[in-house]
């Protein structure tokens, strides 16, 4: 399911994170997922913060390169992508995929 998101311009890497930290699926050149974890924390504390119980995504910046979250159910879809020019794409292709 992940794998034909290699296909969009840009993208390096995706991976499908359950709750516990653990990679369901993912496809391309590795990335860091203990992103993941620390994406949640703050996202969390975010949502305690604005008295919200959704999120849409979570775009970080880091060292090698930017990083977008994006919920499914339980589980986040990290997508490791080389501009963030190209966030637009991005974020399109993603919903697609899980929509």
């Amino acid at each position: 399911m992940i794998q034909q998101l290699l296909d969009v311009r840009g993208i390096r890497h995706v991976a499908l994170v359950n709750a516990q930290g653990e990679i369901v699926s993912s496809a391309g050149r590795g990335a860091d997922i203990t992103v993941v974890q620390a994406g949640r924390a703050v996202i969390s504390s975010l949502q305690t913060a604005l008295g919200q119980n959704s999120w849409q995504d979570l775009l970080l910046d880091v060292n090698d390169g930017p990083i977008l979250l994006t919920p499914h159910g339980n589980q986040v879809l990290l997508t490791a992508f080389d501009d963030v020019a190209s966030l637009g794409r991005i974020r399109f292709a993603v919903r697609r995929l899980l929509s």
